[in-house]
């Protein structure tokens, strides 16, 4: 890890974070452990809170508000909603102190960089950030966005030399970049599991519970998930979604394929539904027997089974549900291949989440066998088609919030199903953070 110490412009060099969040705290700490001086602020009525939640740490100074941090700080980061970040750099930005950087750590770069444009002085270097993982997930090894805005040589790597102590991979790319590719990777990812939310709770089910249709395999993936992203705050997935302009046609596009899809398994088309999903697949994952084709694949079979929430974590087996049709993964496959996005040549910026998301698909499309019998069952089988139609109604109601924008709707949407999954979170996350981690230990193997 590489400290404050080893650089020779350290000495007098101090950081500040404006935003206290889940990432604000977690940067703060790690900047801190290195060496660095931090100066940090969240809104002024958490001040009193903050100042005693850090009183041991000598390297972070709490103060109490952005200005102070701005007139105090070398290089600032602005970690706060993407929904804000233009009301927040308009408050403190024009109190930046002479010839400091600036950043970012917002999930959409659009409005950050358009609010740095617009309200920070004309002397100041724009540098901006995206670690692209959670705030509990170990970030060594992680993909961190650096994205060289407007700022000389010398003060990018100041910048790539404080974030070093991550230890995460650096991925350089443009602003613009940065938002299609985690529109890409993201957008299509949480709107399939935050509808498999509303569809479970729009059904009063607990799908993890004795008894249960869903059980064993890509079932554990699909649950753990869900609920570890209900578990956060509505915020993180808003902004990804609504402010990057990128996102909007991928949501859309998978509404469209959920419920077209949908339409074919319920009126008994299938060697429509056949066709579309081959073709899917052939598009995405390329033809059997090709190159691409013959790779490893990301997922173990073994691990799929290893957590689930209707036994005890780490305890194999627990039985199977019924056969599913995996409308979701259908649909998101479906929906990459319309879009003509390959999900593979993003892997240097993938959230561990996208990972996993694309790992269980790969193994749904893959082995021999499964997909034939996911699509007999989605012709055949009437046993979830009530949790198939609120799926594909949940898809349809999350694009609209997107294209219309609107963040007040979304946030109803989102706590309203929260509330009806609390009671499990604790545990959700704690199996979602094991699930994680070996996902990230197997693919070092």
């Amino acid at each position: 890890m590489a400290t404050a110490s080893e650089f020779a412009w350290s000495k007098d060099f101090t950081i500040g974070l404006i935003g206290m969040g889940d990432m604000g705290r977690m940067y703060a700490r790690r900047l801190a452990n290195a060496g660095w001086r931090v100066m940090a602020c969240d809104r002024e009525e958490k001040f009193e809170e903050l100042a005693k939640e850090f009183a041991d740490n000598t390297n972070i100074q709490i103060l109490r508000n952005g200005h102070l941090v701005s007139r105090a700080s070398n290089y600032i980061i602005y970690s706060v909603e993407a929904a804000a970040i233009g009301r927040v750099v308009e408050q403190f930005g024009p109190s930046t102190r002479l010839g400091a950087i600036v950043g970012g750590q917002t999930s959409c770069k659009d409005p950050e960089i358009k609010a740095f444009e617009s309200y920070l002085p004309s002397d100041v270097d724009i540098v901006s950030c995206h670690s692209l993982h959670g705030p509990n997930v170990d970030p060594r090894g992680q993909p961190l966005v650096l994205i060289k805005h407007r700022a000389s040589d010398e003060s990018f790597q100041k910048v790539e030399s404080v974030l070093s102590c991550l230890n995460s991979t650096h991925v350089y790319l443009t602003a613009k970049e940065h938002d299609r590719i985690t529109a890409d990777t993201q957008a299509v990812t949480h709107a399939a599991f935050l509808s498999m939310g509303k569809a479970w709770h729009a059904n009063r089910q607990f799908p993890w519970e004795e008894g249960s249709r869903y059980i064993g395999g890509i079932e554990n993936v699909k649950i753990n998930l869900m609920l570890r992203i209900y578990a956060q705050k509505w915020h993180v997935y808003a902004g990804l979604a609504i402010l990057n302009p990128e996102a909007h046609k991928q949501i859309g596009q998978f509404a469209r394929s959920s419920t077209e899809l949908f339409y074919l398994m319920l009126e008994g088309r299938s060697d429509e539904l056949r066709e579309r999903v081959y073709k899917a697949k052939e598009k995405v994952f390329g033809a059997e027997g090709s190159p691409k084709w013959a790779e490893r694949p990301l997922l173990k079979e073994e691990l799929l089974d290893r957590f689930s929430l209707n036994k005890p974590s780490g305890e194999k087996g627990g039985g199977r549900g019924l056969p599913n049709n995996h409308l979701s993964l259908l649909a998101m496959v479906d929906c990459w291949s319309a879009l003509g996005i390959v999900p593979y040549d993003h892997m240097i910026c993938s959230t561990p989440l996208f990972r996993l998301w694309l790992g269980v698909a790969e193994h749904l499309f893959r082995t021999p066998g499964l997909l034939d019998e996911c699509l007999r069952v989605g012709i055949e089988d009437k046993s979830f088609r009530r949790d198939d139609l609120q799926f594909a109604i949940a898809a349809a109601g999350w694009a609209e919030c997107v294209s219309l924008r609107q963040f007040d709707t979304w946030r109803e949407r989102f706590a309203v199903t929260q509330k009806f999954f609390e009671p499990r979170f604790k545990g959700a996350v704690e199996v979602g953070q094991a699930m994680i981690k070996a996902v990230l230990e197997s693919e070092k193997e």
